[in-house]
């Protein structure tokens, strides 16, 4: 499928994987302060971009699509998310499954001879600790170019 480009408000880290949780709930809330701020508005759900892993930590860059150009504000900076063919799957299910749904569409896209290239999560719900995981949707893109 083809994406069009958007407009993001992110937080970028470097960051051990048993602070992953740590770091997506700090930088939300970060992002959802300084976007009040500057009068921006959220206009779809949160997002998670991975990019290297190397050594003991892994890129990170979480935020939300918003309806304009922020100003940067310390660790809160603009974003953007690339238009492109991308290929897509949602996962339905607790966290704990996503790796093997990555497996599954990197698989896809292998078996097609296509490139992956950025890949990342949107959250369709938003989790909360009180709701059953097997209710979460994500949806795992990746951006794809011929081999």
């Amino acid at each position: 499928m083809d994406v069009a480009e958007v407009n993001l408000a992110v937080v970028h880290g470097r960051v051990p994987p048993d602070e992953i949780p740590n770091f997506f709930d700090h930088s939300f809330g970060r992002l959802a302060a300084v976007l009040d701020t500057q009068d921006a508005s959220i206009t779809g759900p949160a997002l998670a971009i991975y990019g290297t892993v190397g050594g003991q930590a892994m890129e990170i860059t979480v935020g939300f699509p918003v309806d304009r150009l922020i100003r940067p504000d310390a660790d809160v900076v603009p974003g953007v998310l690339p238009s492109g063919r991308t290929a897509r799957l949602v996962h339905s299910g607790s966290f704990d499954g996503l790796d093997r749904s990555w497996d599954r569409l990197h698989s896809w896209i292998t078996a097609r001879d296509l490139t992956p290239g950025t890949r990342w999560e949107v959250y369709v719900t938003e989790p909360n600790p009180h709701m059953d995981p097997a209710d979460l949707r994500t949806e795992l893109n990746w951006s794809i170019t011929p081999a």
